[in-house]
């Protein structure tokens, strides 16, 4: 799949795309159709699990507020990276995230190529997700948060609480 030029703009349509989720009864695959359909949804975007910013602030972050944000009108709050569904489990375990974030795991970027988030983070990182947060509404993007290289400060669970 070849990347978009542009990011998904608000207003738009989350285009579809299958993705997968490691549960207690096995691996998942999911569309973001059928996903993002019927709900709304806080769908957090980082870099990779177990990395510095991502297990010490972002994570652990939408895992402290969750309630919060299902107070202001959220149904699903969803983390995505381009990782493994092993990993991403693996990652919500070790961060109490269980049955509180969904784990959507882009292995081959797919997800991240169709909403124009792909970024090559070099040697060490190769191609992943720029770091970002969205609110989706029924399918359809309300509000996109996108960080700056390198900065964590509005995708954070506080900031995005604040603007619902």
């Amino acid at each position: 799949m070849t990347q978009p030029t542009e990011t998904i703009a608000v207003g738009q349509t989350i285009p579809h795309v299958n993705f997968q989720m490691k549960l207690d009864d096995g691996i998942d695959t999911l569309s973001t159709s059928d996903y993002f359909k019927d709900c709304r949804v806080v769908l957090f975007v980082v870099p990779g699990a177990f990395t510095p910013t991502c297990s010490a602030k972002h994570l652990p972050g939408y895992v402290k507020h969750a309630d919060k944000l299902k107070a202001a009108g959220i149904d699903k709050i969803a983390c995505m990276a381009v990782n493994d569904v092993h990993v991403m489990r693996a990652w919500a375990e070790a961060s109490g995230a269980v049955g509180i974030i969904d784990m959507i795991a882009d292995l081959h970027t797919e997800m991240s190529d169709a909403l124009g988030l792909t970024r090559d983070m070099g040697l060490i990182m190769g191609r992943r997700a720029t770091r970002c947060a969205m609110v989706v509404d029924h399918g359809v993007l309300e509000a996109i948060f996108m960080e700056e290289p390198g900065a964590f400060e509005v995708s954070s669970a506080e900031h995005v609480l604040a603007s619902l």
